[in-house]
């Protein structure tokens, strides 16, 4: 309980019952734990809303315990925010809370409660540096592995935001993904400066993205989700209209750059994954059904599916092998019909015998280009009896003997066979 309120720092007992037991029918075990915490001094109530629910916190003692128990792990912890109290009538005052950060815990549960995410899977506020010093600070970081989502960043949207003020966000998201880390290689260095684009031909474990979140599973940056909560059908539509149009260049695909033809496969190596939903249909449907529409598709669809690129790197290797496939049958069928056939027996050169009729500097040896190498092969064999013949029917040459000496067989005497 004190982990799950350290991560939010205010929240409903409805919201940390879905953190805390997403499988209970009921907060009443959260709401006994919290009035546990709140006897020790760890929690308190801040404020009640108009429909009654209670808003908890953490207590300057509460805060230090949580801080201890999650700095451990790792997990960042907001600073406490005082208590303040009216001036006149002395009653304390609940300006900490706001509903931006309850719509933020109420997706936090949301997807516990689908069982995508534990509970300290879950961050809030994570900064994220550009180069120009400026923050983009993240409203939740998700991590499920488990659930195929090693990584995943939510913007928590009321529309109090114009819409194109979303598209800014997203292409920080992406400026910030193509970062390479302050001691990346020289070479690395060199290649990003000498021109805009340069950026995309340095592979994605060698930026500065991966020396904070885990590899995707996927092609392409850390995906980025819009969760819309308390506003209309209407105006979500305008806005995720604005997002497809002027954020095109950072989530949009692009085509290989490949020599083949008829490749339908994209490539997202270089794009933003966007996904957008609402908290209504969270908390109606639940996280894990189909209610999450990836930019660039229509219809919605589970997170996992959603996050996938079926036409992406996988459908681009079994095309490209295809293609490669193809082309080889091409270029087979090419040089079968420019074999030659034997003028003689009609048959198809070997490849060692059409290499011996092309081969450069060594067709005098080749005989008869027009024949096949069996063809060829007779033709010494008949050369080579002629040979043996002419030399069996020519007369022996007459030895000279002004020369030898007396005893002495004679030289240059070669016997005739009888």
């Amino acid at each position: 309980m004190l982990q799950a309120l350290g991560i939010f720092q205010r929240a409903t007992p409805d919201q940390l019952w879905k953190l805390t037991r997403p499988g209970n029918q009921h907060d009443r075990l959260t709401r006994d734990n919290l009035l546990d915490l709140e006897d020790h001094h760890l929690v308190r109530i801040e404020s009640v809303q108009d429909d009654q629910r209670q808003v908890w916190v953490l207590t300057a003692r509460g805060h230090r315990e949580a801080k201890q128990l999650l700095e451990r792990e790792g997990i960042r912890i907001a600073v406490l925010r005082k208590e303040e109290y009216d001036p006149d009538t002395g009653q304390l005052l609940g300006t900490s809370y706001s509903d931006h950060a309850a719509a933020v815990t109420s997706t936090a549960a949301e997807l516990h409660r689908a069982g995508i995410g534990h509970r300290l899977g879950f961050q809030t506020e994570i900064p994220h540096r550009l180069g120009n010093s400026y923050v983009q600070r993240a409203d939740l970081v998700v991590r499920a592995p488990a659930f195929g989502v090693p990584v995943m960043l939510l913007e928590i949207d009321r529309r109090t935001e114009d819409a194109h003020e979303l598209v800014h966000k997203l292409r920080r998201y992406w400026e910030w993904g193509r970062l390479l880390p302050s001691d990346a290689d020289e070479k690395s260095v060199r290649l990003a400066r000498s021109r805009p684009d340069a950026i995309e031909h340095i592979d994605h474990e060698k930026r500065l993205w991966r020396r904070v979140y885990p590899p995707t599973g996927r092609e392409g940056l850390p995906p980025v989700a819009f969760v819309f909560a308390d506003t209309t059908a209407a105006k979500v539509a305008n806005t995720v209209a604005v997002l497809e149009e002027a954020g095109r260049r950072y989530w949009a695909p692009r085509q290989y750059d490949t020599y083949h033809r008829g490749i339908t496969a994209r490539d997202y190596g270089q794009a933003v994954p966007v996904l957008v939903t609402t908290l209504e249909q969270l908390q109606e449907h639940g996280a894990g059904a189909g209610v999450w529409r990836r930019l660039g598709r229509t219809g919605e669809q589970t997170l996992t599916a959603a996050l996938d690129n079926p036409d992406g790197d996988a459908l681009y290797r079994r095309q490209a092998a295809l293609a490669d496939a193809e082309e080889e049958r091409r270029r087979f069928a090419e040089r079968e019909a420019w074999r030659p056939a034997c003028s003689r027996c009609g048959a198809k050169f070997t490849d060692q015998r059409w290499e011996e009729t092309l081969a450069r500097g060594g067709a005098w040896k080749a005989g008869d280009l027009s024949v096949c190498g069996s063809c060829r092969a007779d033709d010494v064999a008949r050369e080579k009896a002629a040979a043996e013949a002419l030399w069996e029917q020519s007369p022996a040459p007459e030895p000279d003997d002004r020369d030898q000496e007396p005893g002495k067989p004679r030289r240059g005497l070669f016997r005739r066979r009888e």
